[in-house]
């Protein structure tokens, strides 16, 4: 059993970390709320938005002028992997890689070979790691110091003018979609091109007379939906991050409350040996003077 010192300078480190995890979890949860009240505020817009252009898209499929609807065979391929630039967030980060690497493995695993999957990472975390054993083309880590609907429009205008221009043929954004401060929803979705709803009960949705014109449409609508859908991504991954930050850290304090009693426990149970030693020597002492 360890010394009386060395116990007492274990259970001061540990309370000393206990305290950092305490003040990491309440800065997260202060995040949280106003990350949480963005994406509360976004989604229903974001959603609606891109029903209209799902339809939309439909309506065009025919149409030579849909250029970020056409449907080609997905030689080229770009992965948006948006994870933080800071780590303790538990699983978080380690789950896009994950998603990242089964996608290459199992999904587009010939484009893989001849050189052709890519990964445009967002966040220090996510590019550290995937650069490792994925071609990156680009990463944004500065995207997080001051995220904004410009910030993140400039981002999906290079990816949209890239997927016209031929360079890809396909492009998945793979994130954590949030749910709740517990509960974050590994997601990988189709950014480009663009999905659209060929299912009977959308049929009807789907016929739309069109003013000012088709082109004003493809122009103004289809492009901001795509923005809308790619901020609101990064608002998801963001929350998420800050949920799964603050549920880490409540229990990593949590583990460092039930090391402290432990220890504690330890170190009564060495000081009530050491006082039953020195009782021992001293009545030891007192017989043997006695004698």
């Amino acid at each position: 059993m360890a010394n009386l010192k060395e116990i007492r300078t274990r259970i001061s480190s540990v309370e000393k970390t206990k305290q950092v995890t305490a003040a990491m979890k309440m800065v997260s949860a202060a995040k949280l709320k106003k990350a949480q009240d963005a994406i509360v505020q976004i989604r229903p817009y974001a959603d609606k938005l891109q029903e209209i252009l799902g339809n939309l898209s439909g309506s065009l499929s025919d149409s030579e002028d849909n250029i970020y609807g056409a449907e080609r065979k997905a030689d080229k391929v770009l992965l948006v992997a948006i994870t933080s630039n800071k780590g303790l967030c538990g699983a978080f980060n380690s789950n896009v890689l994950k998603r990242v690497n089964e996608l290459s493995r199992d999904v587009y695993s010939k484009q893989k070979a001849e050189g052709n999957f890519k990964v445009l990472a967002i966040g220090k975390q996510g590019f550290k790691d995937i650069s490792k054993v994925h071609q990156v083309i680009v990463h944004h880590n500065e995207l997080f110091d001051d995220m904004n609907f410009e910030n993140t429009s400039s981002i999906a205008s290079s990816i949209m003018e890239e997927y016209v221009a031929g360079k890809y043929d396909r492009v998945e954004l793979v994130y954590n979609r949030f749910k709740n401060a517990g509960v974050q929803i590994l997601t990988n979705e189709q950014f480009l091109p663009i999905v659209t709803n060929d299912s009977d009960a959308d049929t009807a949705q789907s016929d739309y007379i069109f003013e000012p014109g088709k082109e004003a449409i493809i122009g103004e609508l289809i492009p901001k939906s795509l923005k809308t859908q790619f901020f609101g991504a990064m608002l998801d991954s963001v929350a998420s991050e800050h949920g799964a930050r603050m549920t880490s850290m409540h229990k990593a304090t949590d583990n460092a409350s039930d090391l402290i009693q432990e220890m504690k426990l330890h170190y009564n149970q060495a000081r009530q040996a050491a006082i039953t030693n020195e009782i021992l020597e001293i009545v030891s002492g007192a017989n043997a003077l006695s004698q």
